[in-house]
């Protein structure tokens, strides 16, 4: 089964917020082990998450993991979300949908602060 990796953002009006969003999912690309990679947007982006979920169909992906590009928790990882994926899950019965957790919590963004942090001191 073809999976396909969805990296999932809010999106911005600013267009080059959403286009940093497209490169981090072109790097996940490139740096191989999944055939599809597609970025998806919640709102002010395109695509939104149900046309990326068409778009990896169409392409083969018979499997779809959605990786949260947002920090925390929040309203839209608890209520948007669930909502969206419920309405791609009918549109495409056979499709399997698994969601990670958002980047919160995870040991990574404490060496990235520090590593933000340093040129300042």
């Amino acid at each position: 089964m073809t999976t396909a990796l969805l990296v999932f953002a809010h999106g911005s009006r600013v267009e080059s917020a959403n286009e940093a969003v497209r490169s981090v999912a072109g790097a996940l690309a490139r740096a191989g082990g999944y055939p599809i990679v597609e970025a998806a947007f919640l709102e002010l982006g395109r695509p939104s998450l149900e046309e990326a979920a068409d778009l990896v169909v169409a392409q083969g992906a018979g499997r779809i993991l959605i990786l949260p590009y947002f920090l925390t928790l929040g309203m839209h990882m608890e209520r948007d979300l669930p909502k969206l994926v419920d309405a791609i899950s009918n549109k495409h019965k056979d499709l399997a949908i698994s969601v990670a957790a958002p980047l919160d919590g995870h040991p990574g963004l404490v060496a990235i602060l520090r590593e933000r942090a340093e040129p300042l001191l």
